[in-house]
């Protein structure tokens, strides 16, 4: 895991073993279309079709619901303007590792990079495949539950599909994201016209006295929070590639004021609709919002577009989900907290390709069992944890180091307001319910010491290491990278 300076020798197919001046770089094919895609369509994945429900049965009343939708944006909106001046000061990929890494050392960044790496992105990875699968598998069986081992093995597909595709070419890799991201937002448009339609026809119901039975309560606005957000999921993934982001300083800011705004317009419009076509006893006893819209307003002869849609969404969400998530791996490896070989591109391809599929080999491990969802919910209070020492990253340089280069710039209360939010989800599940699992995490965290004293700070590391990096070099034609800066 040691840290590899340009002017050390390294061993790159097809030469065996010779000293090389320059090492290879990642290619900025990422343009502001690719980028906006990136954002808004691994947000857009199973949430929309999924979490209205779970809102709604968390707040009581449609009002507060959508309440909860737009502020969840608005959240959102908030964090990725701070990322995106961070991520024009401090111009590498790597999102909160990197982050955290220069402005408060290596063990914090580390702890971060352990507990994304090996858990949270691979298993969000899994997750979101095998609700793919879900869907692409349940046509086959109508009348019964699709077997279990065919969802797995189908999940398993998905998430070989996508390394095989961002292996290849990153190109390619962000031509699939064009495409499903405009393929969602279609069929979306068609959820906002269809409720639309039923406004102006009159189904009101739900939205008189919208506001009867709220829940009240530092807990269950914090969970529908957690609820809402998991929808929003993806923000902050354009920061995971800033060195592959043509013109980074113009388009990381300007790809979030697109894409953030567009999603949260979109979501709320769709919960418009859904409670147009239901009541909320009738959403709360859906099981799965969307399909219940489309039979209702689409007709059998129609209903089909739901679960395409789902199919569509779930596929394009894990792309990018995969596309930012294997450079987290990346960057740590090249900043000797990873073994070297995940640092490595593809001398052709110049893709990632080592880190990409140690990721995919992870969240393939996580389908297999398939009771990893509550792993996922009790970790998610983390993710909010590192946002915070993120942005504490942010107000740090703005207060300490005012004169730093910076192409672009928040008010300094946008990041403050995100703290104190990102403060409010780490502690609002823990004070509401706290339970022995969110010591578990916590303990999981702190056990990267363990693993960080030996290998990272003492650099012991076992010895058949470097022979193994030697041979997945040769075998998968990778080489060393530089940063793209």
């Amino acid at each position: 895991m040691k840290k590899r300076t340009a002017a050390e020798p390294v061993c790159s197919p097809p030469d065996t073993c010779h000293e090389t001046k320059k090492l290879i770089r990642l290619k900025r094919e990422v343009g502001l279309v690719s980028a906006v895609s990136l954002i808004a369509g691994t947000m857009i994945g199973s949430g929309i079709f999924m979490s209205p429900e779970w809102v709604l049965r968390l707040m009581g009343s449609p009002g507060a619901s959508l309440l909860i939708w737009a502020a969840c944006g608005l959240l959102a909106m908030l964090g990725a303007l701070s990322y995106a001046e961070l991520g024009t000061v401090i111009q590498e990929s790597g999102g909160e590792y990197i982050y955290i890494l220069r402005n408060f050392g290596s063990l914090p960044a580390f702890l971060f990079a352990f507990t994304s790496v090996i858990v949270v992105r691979p298993a969000g990875i899994a997750a979101v495949s095998l609700s793919f699968a879900e869907y692409v598998v349940a046509p086959f069986y109508p009348a019964c539950p699709s077997p279990e081992v065919v969802v797995k093995c189908t999940a398993t597909a998905c998430v070989l599909i996508l390394v095989l595709i961002n292996c290849l070419d990153v190109r390619l890799a962000t031509s699939i994201m064009n495409i499903f991201t405009a393929a969602k937002l279609l069929v979306l448009l068609v959820i906002v016209v269809g409720g639309l339609v039923l406004l102006a026809s009159g189904e009101t119901r739900s939205f008189q006295n919208a506001f009867d039975n709220t829940a009240a309560g530092f807990g269950p606005v914090g969970v529908a929070f957690y609820q809402g957000l998991w929808s929003y999921d993806g923000w902050n993934n354009l920061n995971y590639v800033t060195e592959e982001l043509k013109n980074p300083e113009v388009n990381l800011p300007r790809a979030v004021m697109i894409a953030i705004p567009l999603v949260t317009c979109v979501y709320i419009l769709v919960n418009v609709s859904y409670f147009s076509a239901m009541t909320p006893s009738e959403l709360l006893s859906s099981g799965a919002v969307a399909i219940s819209w489309g039979n209702k307003v689409l007709g059998s002869s129609w209903s089909w577009l739901i679960p395409l849609a789902v199919a569509l969404s779930t596929f394009g969400s894990a792309n990018g989900s995969f596309f930012s998530g294997g450079r987290t791996c990346y960057v740590a490896a090249r900043e000797g907290h990873m073994p070297d070989v995940l640092s490595m591109a593809h001398v052709h391809r110049l893709t990632p390709s080592p880190a990409l599929i140690f990721t995919a080999a992870v969240s393939i491990i996580m389908i297999i069992p398939g009771n990893f969802s509550s792993i996922v919910n009790f970790f998610s209070f983390t993710a909010w944890f590192f946002y915070g020492i993120t942005i504490s990253g942010l107000l740090y340089l703005k207060i300490k180091k005012p004169h730093l280069p910076r192409p672009y710039k928040v008010p300094i209360i946008i990041p403050v307001i995100f703290l104190v939010a990102a403060v409010y989800l780490v502690l609002a599940p823990i004070i509401d319910s706290p339970q022995i699992e969110f010591l578990y995490v916590v303990l999981f965290i702190l056990s990267g010491i363990i693993v960080y004293i030996p290998l990272v700070h003492f650099k012991r590391y076992p010895k058949f290491l470097k022979k193994a990096t030697l041979q997945l070099q040769l075998l998968l034609e990778v080489a060393p990278t530089d940063r793209n800066v």
